[in-house]
């Protein structure tokens, strides 16, 4: 072992540690942060707008704090941009993260002096967690990657502001900065194409042990790693690279296509990070699911989907959820998000310690027809057959057809980016549709009742997805392409891609 890796394997145990303890008391540490943030901020103007010098308990909170999305909470930011101290916490943020919403256009998230650990602590607890749980920690002794969006930064009163994940650029420790590729000249361009070759010039011939990025980006890294050097695998060139850390997107879609690339299986590290805090991570590599940060600023809330949108819904809290139910997770935390809805959806596949999967987005799913189809379901379906077909799939994208032009019945029309076509198109869509209905029993009862036909399969050209992303001023960085939608925008763009 080098002497990094050495110096800090006693750290890496101590984190490993603390998870374990806090695996067995997350109800406790979840009313710990609770009471703190009550405390905290009362002193704020929100605070003093919802009464909180007479919140003792959740029931308190719940009746006085209401779910809010951005629209409803920009008021308050707006005030903070306008230079006002203790608004929604105490003191002004230290950073703004810039994020685009599809409603609210582009949307301001404040990062506090409180809240930085969590975002920057918690991907570091991941790794040493790692660390200390495999043995495995040379990855410390060669070069890492952080593929991200630009570092630089703008202000905004005093605020400095910019992308996550550029932000996160500045967080990253000087013990670390000597081994962190690319380089700062590097990071700040903007054009996604051009950024990744200047990667390739620069990280070829390094030791490269650890790469961190949303998996199709990763991808592209690749591709133009390999066409650079005329090798045949990544791990050619890299014959150290050990562990890849990943998030924003479900992995397993693209898993066979990178390692593929790699030219071998890697240990993965699974993150949930959002510009609103960094939710959950993976704290095994045996057992499924993200153990979420329960002890890191943020008090988290649950709100079974069916119900998501009523006037008066169920908010559930850590102790009170259940294994199998399909929630949106609302945070509050010590940014000054109070009852915070970030749009994702979540689903419970452990209480011992508590881990979670990540199953969609509130905005992201099909219901033209009433079926409420999520990301999750038709990740497995697609997988399930795709896996046992021996086909790879680069990205795909769903939408409804409700008025198909030959008149027939309306159907769920799914425009898919393959790396290698299936034998037979037609008894590979049969199998997917048979797969769905296990998956959605109310998708199932429409396909029965001759209500929707088939599933319909539109095969895209190679790079559709990137061109696509691309034209949308999109490509790189964090940007993903939505999965589902209840709408057809999307899909109308891909029209001109397919094969």
């Amino acid at each position: 072992m080098g002497w990094k890796s050495t110096l800090i394997k006693p750290f890496a145990n101590y984190i490993a540690r603390r998870i374990a303890e806090l695996s067995e008391t997350g109800i406790e540490a979840q009313e710990r942060v609770f009471r703190n943030l009550i405390l905290r901020g009362g002193k704020t103007a929100f605070g003093r707008d919802h009464d909180f010098g007479n919140i003792r308990t959740y029931e308190d909170f719940k009746a006085r704090v209401p779910i809010r999305d951005y629209e409803d909470l920009k008021n308050y930011i707006e005030r903070v941009k306008h230079g006002e101290s203790d608004v929604l916490w105490e003191g002004k943020p230290a950073y703004f993260a810039k994020t685009s919403g599809t409603t609210s256009g582009v949307k301001y998230i404040p990062i506090t002096k409180d809240s930085v650990p969590n975002h920057f602590g918690s991907a570091r607890n991941a790794l040493f967690n790692y660390y200390a749980q495999t043995g495995k920690g040379s990855w410390l002794d060669g070069k890492v990657i952080f593929l991200s969006g630009s570092p630089e930064l703008t202000e905004v009163n005093g605020i400095k502001t910019g992308r996550l994940s550029g932000i996160s650029n500045h967080m990253v420790p000087n013990w670390l900065k000597g081994n962190q590729l690319p380089s700062y000249k590097t990071n700040c361009i903007e054009e996604w194409e051009d950024k990744v070759d200047a990667i390739v010039r620069e990280t070829v011939g390094q030791n490269m042990t650890l790469i961190s990025g949303i998996p199709p980006w990763v991808q592209m890294y690749y591709e133009r790693l390999l066409e650079f050097t005329g090798k045949k695998t990544v791990a050619e060139i890299f014959p150290n690279y050990s562990v890849f850390v990943y998030g924003g997107v479900n992995f397993e879609p693209y898993r066979s296509k990178l390692e593929e690339l790699v030219g071998k299986r890697l240990d993965g590290v699974e993150t949930y990070p959002a510009s609103e805090g960094f939710i959950a991570f993976q704290d095994s590599q045996t057992e499924r699911g993200l153990w979420l940060n329960v002890d890191s600023g943020i008090f988290f809330e649950f709100i079974p989907v069916n119900e998501y949108g009523n006037e008066n819904v169920t908010r559930l809290s850590l102790r009170e959820v259940e294994l199998g139910v399909n929630y949106a997770i609302i945070i509050n935390n010590n940014a000054g998000l109070w009852g915070y809805s970030i749009g994702d959806t979540v689903e419970f596949v452990s209480k011992n310690p508590y881990r979670i999967i990540v199953t969609g987005r509130i905005k992201h799913f099909i219901s033209a027809f009433g079926e409420h189809v999520i990301g999750k379901e038709v990740d497995e379906a697609l997988l399930s057959v795709s896996n046992t077909e021996g086909v790879r799939i680069v990205e795909f994208h769903v939408a409804p057809q409700v008025v198909p032009l030959d008149g027939g019945l309306p159907y769920h029309e799914w425009f898919i980016e393959f790396d290698n076509l299936p034998e037979n198109m037609t008894d590979f869509t049969q199998k997917v549709d048979k797969a769905m209905t296990l998956q959605n029993i109310y998708y199932d009862d429409l396909i029965t009742g001759n209500i929707l036909r088939q599933l319909v399969i539109r095969p895209l050209k190679r790079d559709a997805f990137r061109e696509y992303m691309k034209s949308e001023g999109k490509l790189g960085g964090q940007n993903k392409v939505p999965r589902l939608a209840n709408d057809r925008k999307i899909a109308a763009a891909l029209e001109s891609y397919k094969m």
